[in-house]
């Protein structure tokens, strides 16, 4: 395959995405009568939240992927789970470093940790093999394990998304919003030559040149965050005195209750109708006689993909109007997302082959070192809008990463063909 082919494979689906993003952000300026309020745009978010993205787990998941698959593919899971770590990690690194706005920080972890590991991969790696004269054996073979293949990652991506990456986001936002809810962030004006209270508190053309004060019980957030500086007066903080098994019941209450997203029950209940081949049957073939269920989750499911997409355009026309997100802070993720992490992944990937614990089919491991080197969720944005933190920063972050992406998944699909096939 030439590298022109591969270069319009791999753009294409961007492309699609920038496109209807586009659109998206047409639909929310006055052009188009504000379709997409601000209002609109929430309850959009929560139709997605609650009905299309379980829908499209679920239908994926059980007609694509069986017990034997599941089985012989172990060390997906875990690959899958070593990118949201390493991403993690990386996203952590960041945030100290960088040192940026609160309402940030989990952006920013969350775009280094949770790539793109459905929507893209659904329609990169079955393009590849549709390609006469691919380098993964017959087309009909690979085509299906392709799709195989990107199912069973995008079950995954969910489990990992709206359990790890919701509680990163759901936990910062929290943070952020008891600050403000109990008046703690006091915007006072910085002692500049050009400035008094009048053009900081007043005019609020600028929201950037602030400083929060914070109270002892909150001394956990001094520093010299981007653009906002807060000080503790009290270093003598409270400490609470519980019980390891007291702060063990509640983190694992916390995680049942986010394991209890629609999302991730529909990746579980997926997994059981995939995995049990009676359930399977009922819902899944010609023959099925609740067919109809499983064509009606599609027929939901597919809304999922274009909902998203239109939010995040939607969101932009916010995003550059007023953003804390700056250059050098976009640069560092696009950075960790879609060149640091792929290369520790490929080192993963090739040890895993060398020791056994992979299939021998070559598409296999270019599905898993690509996992690596996707783009941030575009479920970020929908969560970012769930808790209504961070809406303009997200779109900010993701359509630079993805704007990057339709370079850097193209370098990358040609590297790997040329090492993988």
């Amino acid at each position: 395959m030439g590298f022109l082919d591969l270069l319009v494979v791999a753009s294409m689906p961007v492309l699609q995405v920038l496109l209807i993003s586009g659109l998206g952000a047409l639909m929310a300026t006055q052009y188009f009568d504000n379709l997409l309020s601000p209002n609109f745009r929430k309850s959009l978010n929560k139709v997605v939240f609650l009905v299309f993205t379980p829908s499209l787990v679920f239908s994926s998941f059980a007609k694509s992927v069986t017990l034997e698959d599941m089985i012989s593919w172990w060390f997906m899971p875990v690959n899958v789970g070593l990118t949201f770590l390493i991403g993690g990690i990386i996203g952590w690194i960041l945030v100290k470093l960088l040192k940026p706005n609160l309402k940030v920080e989990g952006l920013i972890i969350a775009a280094c940790s949770s790539g793109n590991m459905g929507n893209l991969p659904l329609v990169i790696v079955p393009a590849i093999c549709n390609e006469s004269g691919g380098p993964f054996g017959e087309k009909e073979i690979c085509h299906n394990n392709a799709l195989s293949y990107a199912s069973f990652s995008m079950a995954l991506g969910g489990i990992f998304i709206w359990t790890y990456t919701y509680r990163t986001i759901r936990s910062r936002a929290m943070k952020f919003k008891a600050l403000e809810a109990a008046d703690l962030i006091i915007k006072v004006p910085n002692n500049g030559l050009d400035s008094n209270a009048e053009t900081a508190l007043l005019k609020g053309h600028n929201n950037e040149n602030v400083a929060v004060e914070v109270p002892p019980p909150l001394s956990d957030y001094v520093g010299d965050f981007e653009n906002q500086n807060v000080v503790d007066h009290d270093h003598t903080s409270v400490k609470g005195k519980e019980s390891f098994w007291h702060k063990m019941t509640e983190f694992l209450s916390e995680l049942l209750e986010e394991l209890m997203s629609p999302p991730a029950i529909a990746t579980f209940v997926g997994f059981i109708f995939g995995a049990v081949t009676w359930l399977r049957n009922l819902i899944i073939g010609d023959n099925a006689p609740f067919r109809v269920i499983q064509d009606s989750l599609q027929l939901l499911g597919n809304g999922t993909i274009p909902c998203i997409t239109l939010l995040l355009g939607s969101n932009l026309t916010q995003g550059f109007k007023s953003t804390s997100v700056k250059p050098l802070t976009l640069f560092c993720i696009i950075i960790a997302r879609l060149f640091l992490l792929p290369v520790i992944g490929l080192f993963i990937v090739k040890a895993a082959a060398n020791f056994g614990f992979l299939p021998v089919d070559p598409l296999f491991q270019y599905v898993l070192v690509m996992q690596y080197a996707m783009p941030p969720a575009m479920n970020i944005s929908t969560m970012a809008q769930l808790f209504d933190v961070g809406n303009e920063e997200c779109s900010v972050i993701l359509l630079w990463t993805y704007g990057a992406a339709a370079i850097a998944l193209t370098a990358w699909s040609t590297f790997l063909l040329w090492v993988l096939a």
